[in-house]
């Protein structure tokens, strides 16, 4: 069944991933940030610039495991027919992930930029419990059950099905599943789930991997600030850990030392307390991280090269300042995100989760560290003594927030984690076509897939690359390795849609 509600404006591609609540906070509105700066510039300079696409609603069971409960909710999707060649033309289908999914979905980047050569229906389908796709009675851990991937894969089966019928779908037209992080292994499991419905998949900076302790994370970060491709550098990574030994001995110093480190690195909570302390640190990997994480992508606040220039600049006595480059980058992020603080104290961050009322305007906080929690982990730890951050914050720490908001013990979320891995394959799903794609600055591509699987599953990694940049809208400087990979997504394409055009065009 369809509904109509408001027409909304939400972000192009996919949040970033990150299980702790002040660096997931910050990178998830960084990626919120991006995203809608990409939309904008894609839709028109101007309001009424660009011809918005169809918002349509669909009625999903609220538990589609369970046929005698008969609850539903409403579930958001966007259709550009611009250049749909009629009903036996393939149908791009753009599934969401762990945010508001908007018109930008089907009308800039991936799969926007493919449909016009092949006469596509571009679709795409918000993820529940995110965006305005939220069922009634909030929040709570009795409605939290019926989030997962799983919940989601079965959403997008139903939705594949009702929209055919919906929107005159010939039976015969392929379906081609897209998406990127969360939403990038959404795509390659609905191939590998669902094989009979969709007919192949492309899945960007897809983390098909869950993992408890994502320390891997920091190890590329680290990896990126030295790559000299990217603007990168030893110096580079050298001042990175420089700066936050300095702000670690301010912390340590007390005093009136951590009181102007707390105006300085604009934090909210009082440092007090060694928690509100590891929120800090765990916001200033995420500035630090995002520059990795969004290299070079419209809207973004920091790059590798700017953030380099910004910690290897030189103070008025001709000396290397990190910490003053530092806070330069903190003021830069805080600035365009227009956020008053950095970091804020543990218990505000626990109290902000424990909230159970749905905030239309948010990013989904609550929900997807639920999804950590009860899925995928992905934990960033810094315990290893080569990663140029603090050692803070610890393992311990990102679990302990999971039993705090939700009441759910370490040993559960690690049963979780190992259980999404068995039941999808990690990095060996099964799966047929399917492509993965991903950039190698990216922290994200070391739990993807990166090299072909077989013959039906091949892999692609861009060299300097960040996360679902391939997603992006096409820019003029846009580097050769890029482009080059966008037309070998084309390629794999025209390899596996090829023969089933000639095919219909002798039926």
């Amino acid at each position: 069944m369809a509904a109509g509600r408001a027409l909304g404006l939400g972000p192009v591609l996919l949040f970033c991933l990150w299980g702790l609540a002040a660096p997931a906070s910050l990178l998830r509105r960084l990626g919120q940030h991006i995203q809608q700066y990409q939309e904008r510039a894609g839709l028109g300079l101007s309001p009424g610039a660009a011809v918005l696409p169809k918002v349509g609603w669909l009625e999903q069971p609220l538990d589609p495991f369970n046929t005698s409960d008969r609850r539903s909710f409403l579930q958001r999707y966007w259709v550009n027919d611009q250049h749909w060649a009629g009903q036996d033309g393939p149908v791009f289908l753009h599934l969401g992930g762990e945010g508001s999914l908007g018109p930008g979905s089907v009308m800039t980047g991936h799969p926007a930029a493919l449909a016009p050569a092949w006469g596509a229906l571009v679709i795409g389908l918000e993820h529940r419990f995110y965006g305005l796709s939220l069922p009634a009675g909030g929040l709570d851990l009795a409605q939290l059950r019926f989030l997962s991937s799983r919940h989601a894969l079965t959403d997008a089966a139903s939705a594949r099905l009702a929209l055919s019928r919906l929107l005159n779908v010939s039976s015969s037209s392929p379906w081609v599943c897209f998406g990127g992080s969360y939403a990038g292994s959404l795509a390659a499991w609905a191939r590998l789930k669902f094989p009979h419905l969709f007919f192949a998949s492309v899945a960007s900076s897809a983390p098909v991997r869950a993992t408890l302790d994502f320390s891997e994370y920091n190890d590329v970060v680290s990896r990126s600030l030295t790559n000299a491709a990217v603007g990168g550098s030893p110096e580079c990574r050298a001042a990175v850990a420089a700066a936050f030994a300095d702000v670690e001995r301010r912390l340590r110093a007390g005093g009136r030392a951590r009181i102007a480190l707390r105006t300085e690195l604009g934090a909210c909570g009082r440092l007090g307390s060694a928690a509100d302390r590891a929120e800090l640190l765990g916001a200033l990997q995420a500035v630090v991280g995002g520059a990795a994480q969004y290299d070079r992508q419209a809207g973004a606040p920091l790059g590798v090269r700017t953030l380099c220039g910004i910690l290897l600049a030189r103070d008025r006595r001709g000396v290397p300042a990190p910490y003053s480059g530092l806070r330069r980058a903190v003021q830069i992020v805080k600035h365009s995100l227009g956020q008053r603080c950095l970091s804020f104290s543990r218990a505000a961050t626990v109290a902000q989760l424990r909230a159970t009322e749905p905030q239309v305007s948010g990013v989904g906080d609550r929900q997807w560290l639920y999804q950590t929690c009860t899925e995928f982990g992905f934990y960033v730890s810094c315990e290893d003594l080569r990663c140029p951050f603090s050692l803070l914050p610890a393992l311990p720490s990102h679990l302990d927030l999971c039993e705090q908001v939700f009441g759910l013990t370490a040993s559960s979320v690690a049963q979780a984690v190992a259980q999404t891995n068995s039941y999808y394959g990690g990095q060996t799903p099964r799966a047929t076509h399917v492509l993965f794609v991903n950039g190698d600055i990216d922290p994200w591509h070391v739990l993807s897939v990166t090299q072909a699987l077989g013959p039906s599953a091949p892999a692609l990694l861009i060299p300097g690359a960040s996360h679902c940049l391939d997603m992006a809208p096409e820019r003029p400087s846009d580097s050769p390795s890029l482009c080059q990979g966008r037309q070998n997504i084309s390629q794999q394409l025209q390899a596996w849609l090829g023969p089933t055009k000639e095919n219909q065009g002798r039926i």
